[in-house]
């Protein structure tokens, strides 16, 4: 019978390589935990050092010290700041879940808070801004074409802070954001309206058509909207109805393209009409 013989190096290698792991676990054994660089600093200092990170775009750096910072200077106006700063961070970080939850506690907590219309605001914002951005001109995708919660949530918020709050420094832009919201979402029934009809499903797209009536005026995507909805009824042999779309239309956009071109297929996104 042939026996095998191991070399000498073979048989070193498991013991060298133990050797090493026990040497780098009693290291780290030895090192204890990290040393709080900001343990002698006091409250003023450590909002800097957080404002600093931030601005240099150290977002999860400039988190821990507004977090260290809300403890320390608990129960003082600067706490408070603390944790707007920290929601705007995580905001800048794309931290949108974080950033909203941030944003709810302040809210509760802090009901009188004299910066309770920022709160609103940038809760808007960071629901506004959902992984698009005023335009998407990156993507191409406008809002309308996008899950509408985020948009509804950021109605919600811009609207809270123009009724609470209307001469603050924030009302004006938060109101033309919530006119953009508006527009958006009654595109995004057009959209779907749109798309029922090019499939011939023309009862579906003429119950979106009115949905977007019946929900939005006074709002650009309506146009379209009573285009799909004569369009269908058309398709559908259903004149009276037909016509009576029409005479809407023509009253409301006499000089609408829809009504000799069509569809417009190559119009670019909607919101830059406006």
């Amino acid at each position: 019978m042939k026996t095998h013989r191991l070399s000498a190096d073979r048989l070193r290698a498991p013991t060298l390589s133990a050797i090493a792991l026990g040497i780098a676990l009693l290291a780290g054994c030895a090192s204890g935990p990290e040393k709080d660089v900001t343990a002698g600093w006091s409250p003023n200092k450590l909002y800097a050092e957080a404002m600093d990170e931030r601005a240099a775009g150290n977002y999860d750096k400039a988190i821990q010290y507004f977090e260290k910072l809300e403890g320390r200077a608990a129960g003082t106006p600067l706490a408070q700041q603390a944790q707007l700063e920290k929601a705007y961070a995580h905001y800048k970080n794309g931290e949108q879940a974080q950033a909203i939850a941030t944003l709810d506690r302040f809210i509760k907590l802090h009901p009188a808070s004299p910066a309770l219309d920022y709160a609103l605001y940038l809760k808007g914002l960071v629901n506004f801004n959902d992984n698009l951005g005023l335009f998407g001109f990156i993507s191409q995708q406008d809002l309308s074409e996008r899950d509408q919660k985020a948009a509804k949530d950021s109605f919600e918020a811009f609207k809270e802070l123009t009724e609470r709050f209307p001469d603050s420094r924030y009302a004006p832009d938060a109101r033309q954001r919530m006119t953009y919201i508006v527009n958006s979402l009654a595109q995004s029934e057009v959209h779907v309206a749109r798309y029922y009809y090019r499939r011939g499903a023309y009862v579906a797209a003429i119950n979106r058509a009115q949905a977007a009536l019946k929900d939005y005026q006074n709002v650009p995507a309506i146009e379209e909207a009573l285009y799909i909805l004569m369009k269908s009824y058309e398709a559908l042999d259903m004149p009276d109805q037909a016509r009576d779309a029409r005479r809407v239309l023509e009253a409301n956009f006499p000089a609408s393209p829809f009504l000799t071109q069509g569809f417009r297929r190559d119009s670019g996104p909607w919101w830059k009409l406006w």
